[in-house]
């Protein structure tokens, strides 16, 4: 174990400042990460300032220190006026770091380097609803052309990290995967949470409802679709005939009003409550007994890892970085993606096999005690920062 004057000699001798550069400050899972780094990241080694391409809302109010945030308002289509207004925000706050993250932000390091920040990070987390196999040429091209000017890289999954080595072309000694970590003080099972509590419709939650979830953006990468099409499914099906199954999709987005139509088609908005977006989300989870991943692409989804700390067996697409997390016939399992029938058959696996529902409740909770601890995520960022710092700035 690092000893507490070796730990000494390896913190940077000042404060440095790191400028994350994101395309949007809203909730979603790269933002909880960026959350959960500069929360915990030590103040007397790094001042945060936040640079959103788009602008932010009130997800900003997760951030337990003071954090400059400054809004580029980059026009829809091409808007090359915003790096230059970027270029001026970055020399007047003159950070040490820039940290860009996807691709949409990527074109930031061109105005980062003009501005002479000296080091310059960029973090891949998960695949463009466009390219959803990595296989667009040009999105290649376009991170290749910045490879030249990215001092290093962090994806969030090996298949991501596999994506920049053998498609994009950089090199092995110019990434560090670091998976996300979950706050397992925050995330785990909450006893006797009811309906009021929640604010859920009457009737949703009844003595032995068993609850079907999924946590994430409204948006077609996210597919709820998927699920709802497998909910639809599972209500045919004999088996659950005499059970109170209800289906709860936390979120809210574009793809809305198109579920609500669905549900209104089907007739059953008794049994599905989109409950749009919420801070109680562990609450939340802990109503539900199965949850589900549908994604059409991920990197390392935060949502999986929260869950499995609520002790909820998960059942995910295999996209990303999924089946780097749920361990197949353990902890839950994983379906191709856009198969509603697929998901439909592992949820009522569990349905009709408490016992299993159990045994694999149990392990995902396991799992993330084991391997995905969040300081353990922070401290990998932190390694990194201050392993650049010493190679470029000492």
């Amino acid at each position: 174990m690092e000893s507490m004057q070796d730990k000494d000699q390896n913190e940077p001798s000042r404060q440095y400042i790191i400028a994350h550069i994101i395309y949007h400050f809203g909730m979603g899972g790269l933002e909880n990460g960026l959350v959960n780094i500069i929360n915990r990241l030590p103040d007397k080694q790094y001042r945060h300032v936040v640079i959103c391409m788009t602008g932010h809302d009130h997800f900003k109010e997760r951030l337990n220190k003071p954090v400059e945030i400054y809004d580029m308002h980059k026009k829809p289509g091409k808007d090359l006026m915003v790096y230059y207004r970027l270029w001026k925000v970055l020399r007047k706050i003159k950070p040490d770091i820039v940290h860009t993250r996807n691709l949409s932000a990527l074109e930031a390091q061109l105005p980062a380097l003009l501005a002479g920040v000296p080091i310059r990070v960029h973090g891949e987390h998960g695949r463009d609803v466009h390219d959803l196999d990595g296989n667009n040429k040009r999105y290649q091209q376009i991170r290749k052309l910045f490879s030249y000017i990215v001092d290093h890289y962090i994806p969030l999954s090996q298949d991501l990290k596999t994506y920049l080595t053998q498609k994009v072309g950089i090199k092995e000694n110019k990434i560090t995967t670091i998976c996300n970590g979950v706050d397992i003080n925050k995330f785990h099972v909450y006893q006797n949470v009811n309906s009021q509590q929640l604010d859920a419709p009457e009737g949703f939650l009844n003595k032995d409802t068993l609850v079907i979830g999924t946590v994430g953006r409204l948006e077609q990468v996210k597919d709820q679709m998927n699920l709802l099409d497998a909910f639809i499914l599972l209500l045919k099906q004999p088996e659950v005939k005499n059970k109170d199954i209800k289906l709860l999709l936390v979120g809210d987005g574009s793809q809305k009003n198109k579920l609500m139509r669905k549900i209104q088609a089907e007739q059953i908005q008794n049994k599905v409550w989109l409950a749009g977006a919420r801070d109680d989300v562990p609450q939340l989870m802990s109503i539900m007994s199965i949850f589900v991943l549908p994604s059409l692409a991920e990197g390392i989804s935060n949502t999986i890892l929260e869950a499995m700390a609520c002790s909820l067996p998960v059942i995910a697409t295999d996209v990303g970085g999924n089946s780097e997390l749920v361990i197949n016939a353990q902890t839950g399992w994983i379906v191709p993606r856009s198969d509603p029938g697929a998901i439909k058959d592992k949820c009522l696996l569990y349905i009709t096999s408490p016992e299993q529902l159990k045994k694999h409740s149990r392990q995902a909770r396991k799992t993330i005690e084991q391997y995905f601890s969040i300081d353990t995520m922070v401290n990998n960022y932190n390694q990194v920062y201050t392993t650049l710092i010493k190679q470029k700035m000492h």
